[in-house]
């Protein structure tokens, strides 16, 4: 399978213990992932389902940890009722930080997965098995940052490990807390290389991040006090606080 208009993609999926946090990131070949890909319910779980992927899996999932099903369960009952379950990858961590993974024997070399409390590492069509480790490895080793930036952090080890076959084109960050929509959702759709800027969507979305990072707490303050002031204004002191 060398075929790069699968729909590859390496993903983290996380959990932060500190703060509850739950949220994924990813990247791959494949435009406009985060329309059929990612998924996350503050205070419930964060999931991805890859490979070929089916967007109708994601509500699913989602409504059965609602629910109280853990991981494993969900990814049974979505394997139950999926007739192309083989093409699916699968990672789900829930409020609890349970994890749980399935890569089905259809989805495009190589793929792998690691999952443990709090994160699912996980890809496919990928260069090797140094690009999940590599995931894992970044996402344990930055537990001190906000999860926005342990995602972020995860997704460039991916990356510069070699990421996907068919390069990246498209990524996205969600981040769910107490509310059920998420409070941080970013994305490049279709990125393409520009003349001394970012050579794929990772670097793209690392941009994007770190231009959001610093205003997380205003939008998320300003739906209850609009008189907040404007974002560039937060941001500034942000940046001097710093």
């Amino acid at each position: 399978m060398d075929d790069p208009d699968f729909g590859n993609t390496f993903t983290i999926i996380g959990r932060c213990a500190r703060t509850g946090l739950l949220g994924v990131a990813m990247a791959s070949s494949s435009i406009a992932l985060a329309s059929r890909c990612p998924w996350v319910r503050g205070n419930v779980a964060a999931l991805a389902v890859q490979a070929y992927a089916d967007p109708g899996l994601g509500p699913f999932g989602l409504d059965l940890a609602a629910r109280g099903y853990g991981p494993a369960r969900i990814i049974e009952e979505m394997r139950a009722n999926d007739a192309q379950r083989e093409f699916r990858q699968i990672g789900i961590v829930d409020q609890h930080g349970r994890s749980a993974v399935v890569t089905g024997t259809e989805c495009p070399e190589h793929a792998g997965a690691i999952n443990e409390a709090d994160m699912v590492a996980m890809g496919n069509y990928l260069v090797g098995p140094a690009v999940v480790e590599g995931m894992a490895q970044a996402f344990r080793a930055s537990a001190g940052e906000i999860l926005e930036e342990r995602l972020m952090r995860a997704l460039e080890a991916a990356r510069d490990a070699g990421g996907e076959k068919g390069g990246q084109y498209a990524g996205a960050i969600m981040v769910a807390g107490r509310h059920p929509y998420p409070r941080t959702d970013l994305r490049t759709d279709a990125y393409d290389p520009v003349p001394g800027g970012p050579s794929c969507a990772v670097g793209e979305l690392r941009r994007i991040l770190d231009r959001y990072a610093p205003v997380i707490d205003f939008y998320e303050q300003r739906a209850w006090n609009p008189r907040l002031g404007e974002w560039q204004d937060w941001a500034a002191r942000k940046r001097r606080q710093t």
